[in-house]
């Protein structure tokens, strides 16, 4: 009779991974060629911010700086996996189910004490209404009027 494997948690697969020195023939999931456009990645926030929110869901940042490449692209994995949407290069942001925000908060801590390292991961909680006074400076994408937040004075 065959044996079952023993599931490992997220932590146990990287830190497998990061101990096990094999060279990754595939391109990293950390490019910044993966991103979306950013046109898309603020009508992806805007669907967040429009959406009815209710008590048992979380809106958070998730954000990195994570200097091994085979742990970093597991990370990214891992969370473009569990629903969080990716709005920079280290930057992800989610609207999920408390219970799986609990979840990835305790996976990124585990991640985060399986080897010696520098670096630092933030879970952020943050309301809509802070997210709609998100503000975008830079790729000539005028956000206020996305949001339809521009206000016209009259004299």
């Amino acid at each position: 009779m065959p044996r079952k494997k023993k599931q490992l948690s997220f932590a146990e697969r990287v830190e497998k991974l990061y101990s096990s020195g094999l060279p990754r023939n595939k391109p990293p999931v950390g490019s910044i060629d993966n991103l979306v456009s950013i046109e898309q990645r603020i009508q992806e926030i805007l669907g967040i911010i429009n959406k009815k929110h209710n008590q048992l869901r979380m809106t958070f940042f998730v954000m990195y700086d994570i200097e091994n490449n085979k742990v970093r692209n597991q990370v990214v994995k891992y969370l473009l996996q569990r629903g969080c949407m990716r709005i920079q290069k280290s930057i992800f942001l989610a609207d999920l189910a408390h219970e799986i925000y609990t979840q990835i908060n305790d996976d990124l801590a585990a991640v985060q004490a399986c080897y010696e390292n520098n670096d630092s991961i933030i879970v952020c909680p943050i309301s809509v209404d802070y997210l709609r006074a998100l503000r975008i400076i830079g790729k000539n994408v005028d956000v206020d009027i996305v949001l339809k937040n521009r206000n016209t004075l009259f004299f």
